[in-house]
């Protein structure tokens, strides 16, 4: 029969080893030891929503400072464990996005620079999907104003019910018999004079005759239309808050649809031309 046999080093590495183990326990995974950060991953990363980052290494702290930026409110959530922090805090602004994370007492742990798209919206209707990005930079209003209604889903079940062949097609306030949705919030500031133009493709918002009256209506530009781009104060035009990057093809077969008039609108589609949903996708 063999016997293992313990020189002294080795039986004194094991109670080491033994006790090390003994005492993180007894605190609670490594509570007294300071935090090493290894890695810093964005989980989830857009505009105008709460950010979902994770925070690696080993010893992780709820009590570690978090330096976001334009990400705010900066928090780690509860689930958090030794070797994965989990961070959250609202994104602000597109663009680098500089994060460090410090000890409690303030020294720097690890630094790094996550990168935050322009938001996209994806536009689903009956004839098809139109993906818009937005340019918060530029008109960080109206674009925020879009986003509120679209992240809602207020726009579920408009229509474009204005088409105009050559000029407009405009959507996003009306119902099935053109009925007014409830639901708008208040009227915002225009931003029509941030340098952004009607050009083809780009998406606008639309209001009355009052400057500041855009709720949630918005229109695309079939053409260029420089008519509608600010000029003075006394002629401001309209605020352009994006693009269509895909699916301007939609657009165009919405724009071809025979059109009549209705009651006191005019230029409806003949054929209801229904939005059954648009979302955020990035």
């Amino acid at each position: 029969m063999n016997l293992l046999h313990f020189s002294p080093i080795q039986m004194l590495r094991t109670f080491v080893t033994t006790s090390l183990i003994a005492l993180l326990s007894a605190c609670g995974g490594g509570d007294n030891f300071e935090p090493i950060v290894t890695q810093i991953k964005a989980n989830s990363l857009r505009y105008g929503q709460t950010a979902n980052i994770s925070v690696a290494g080993k010893f992780m702290r709820n009590d570690m400072i978090a330096d976001t930026g334009t990400c705010t409110n900066p928090s780690y959530s509860t689930s958090s464990t030794p070797d994965l922090a989990t961070l959250t805090c609202k994104v602000t602004a597109t663009g680098p996005l500089p994060i460090t994370i410090k000890s409690a007492i303030g020294a720097v742990l690890f630094s790094d620079t996550l990168n935050v798209l322009s938001p996209q919206v994806t536009v689903i209707t009956s004839k098809g999907n139109v993906v818009m990005e937005l340019d918060p930079t530029k008109a960080p209003i109206t674009v925020n104003n879009f986003l509120s209604y679209v992240n809602s889903g207020y726009y579920a079940s408009t229509l474009f019910h204005r088409v105009i062949a050559g000029f407009v097609v405009q959507g996003g306030g009306y119902t099935t018999g053109l009925v007014k949705k409830a639901g708008q919030v208040a009227p915002i500031a225009l931003e029509s004079n941030k340098g952004l133009l009607n050009t083809r493709s780009t998406v606008a918002m639309a209001r009355t005759s009052v400057p500041d009256s855009a709720t949630s209506e918005f229109f695309v530009n079939l053409v260029d239309n420089p008519s509608l781009d600010y000029q003075s104060a006394s002629n401001p035009g309209y605020a352009v808050f994006g693009k269509v990057l895909q699916g301007m093809d939609v657009v165009d077969a919405i724009a071809a649809m025979p059109t009549g008039t209705v009651g006191i609108f005019a230029d409806v589609p003949t054929a209801d031309v229904t939005i059954t949903l648009a979302v955020q996708t990035l």
